[in-house]
């Protein structure tokens, strides 16, 4: 008992020894270190939490407010030092789904059975046997995920009224049925909102590439380009508003076979994506940051996305976890400590109360091509070669799980591509070399 008591003492505690290195030499040098890295984060998360909401048929304000106040109880609930939590690619299918079909309040009950179960994995300290997935099973759903986003925003690349969906079955009618329509304005705005975020990522990470390159084809859309039929925000969502206080309440619909089906088959997509995706950004973390102090702990960070994934789709947001991108980012520009995260939820929400109104008039297709080179960055080649030296069953996996998912979704693909892992590896343990997890 006294074992359970010291578990949750723990876990409930924000400031543990996560924050040691704000000590080591300088503090002030340090705190402002985690300042500055709370502001760059902020910076490049604005557009991509726009983004996110929009794929995933949620309103851009929703992405905003969730992200911020994901951020902060990351990072004070969190198993790592570094991470940073938010809205990331790897949900856009799930709460697209669900959206498609269900209420905002259907999703925030959703997501609070996921959080609940996620924390109770936590404290059974199964955050090690979570981070048993192959690492070929991992890059897969990764790329089939990269493919989805992609084809997602065709419509918006393009220039088109209607939403293509999720699903391929519905995406190649709809774009058929819309050739005629195609705005070349359009792909012209995604394609330089694609260019200035991979230029000036390679020039430094300071540089938060995706906010300038939406504040670069805004003022095209509204200068040169104004009068070309691109469509912005404000045309299809309306204001943003800056009243950031907005309770949804969980809510349940006609219970049919269906939808108790449905509820039970997101939460755990919600669970294993959030579970898998923040372990892999924990460790990566620790990696990049060459973290010599106290490693990320799995269970505790299992802990904090079940707080996340509770509490922020109640502020109107969604679920979130662990974004491997903008930790990568928060690491590069000095952040020491979960302190960082803290300051990008005041930043964040800070900068939206005044840019509000800008951020209005973004169009949408540049906002989509913030999501192609999303997309883009997701498929790494050097993981991709780290597979293929694996053997042809790993190769084998690693392609079937990244062609199931935009075919069958992401539960059926990564489930049915772990439990093939395991049969296979159960009855011809021989014929699966080495590999590492996440």
């Amino acid at each position: 008992m006294k074992k359970v008591f010291k578990t949750f003492e723990y876990f409930l505690n924000p400031f543990d020894k996560r924050f040691e290195d704000l000590t080591k030499g300088s503090v002030t040098l340090n705190v402002m270190r985690d300042v500055s890295a709370g502001l760059v984060v902020a910076m490049v998360a604005i557009p991509l939490a726009m983004g996110f909401a929009i794929a995933s048929g949620l309103q851009p304000e929703q992405g905003i407010v969730g992200g911020a106040i994901a951020g902060l109880l990351g990072a004070l609930f969190g198993g790592s030092k570094y991470q940073v939590y938010g809205p990331t690619a790897a949900f856009i299918p799930i709460v697209g789904g669900i959206m498609a079909s269900y209420s905002h309040g259907f999703l925030v009950l959703t997501s609070l059975i996921a959080g609940i179960l996620l924390m109770l994995l936590g404290l059974a300290k199964l955050g090690r046997v979570v981070a048993l997935v192959p690492h070929s099973i991992v890059v897969g759903f990764t790329i089939g995920i990269a493919v989805v986003i992609s084809v997602s925003q065709m419509g918006e690349v393009l220039g088109l009224e209607e939403s293509l969906g999720y699903t391929i079955d519905d995406q190649i009618p709809k774009l058929m049925a819309q050739v005629a329509d195609i705005n070349l304005f359009a792909i012209l705005l995604a394609a330089i909102t694609f260019l200035i975020c991979i230029s000036l990522v390679r020039i430094s990470v300071f540089i938060p590439g995706p906010l300038i390159a939406l504040a670069i084809c805004t003022l095209l859309e509204e200068t040169i380009l104004a009068g070309k039929g691109l469509t912005d925000v404000h045309t299809k969502y309306g204001h943003i508003p800056t009243d950031f206080i907005v309770i949804t309440p969980p809510e349940g619909t006609i219970w049919t076979g269906k939808s108790v089906f449905d509820l039970a088959y997101y939460s755990m997509a919600i669970v294993i994506v959030a579970a898998i995706e923040s372990l892999l950004c924990s460790r990566m973390a620790d990696r990049l940051a060459g973290n010599t102090g106290t490693p990320f702990n799995p269970n505790k960070e299992l802990w904090g996305q079940g707080i996340v994934n509770i509490f922020t789709p109640f502020f109107n947001g969604f679920p979130h976890t662990g974004a491997l991108a903008r930790t990568a980012v928060n690491i590069r520009v000095g952040a020491v400590s979960p302190l960082a995260g803290v300051m990008k939820f005041v930043f964040k929400l800070g900068l939206v109360f005044f840019l509000a109104g800008h951020l209005e008039h973004v169009p949408l297709a540049s906002i989509a091509g913030v999501l192609a080179y999303v997309a883009f960055n997701m498929v790494k080649g050097k993981e991709v070669k780290e597979v293929v030296s694996m053997g042809k069953f790993q190769v084998l996996m690693m392609l079937a799980t990244a062609i199931a998912v935009p075919l069958f979704g992401f539960m059926y693909a990564v489930v049915g591509a772990i439990l093939f892992y395991v049969i296979i590896a159960k009855m011809f343990p021989k014929t699966i070399p080495a590999t590492r997890t996440i």
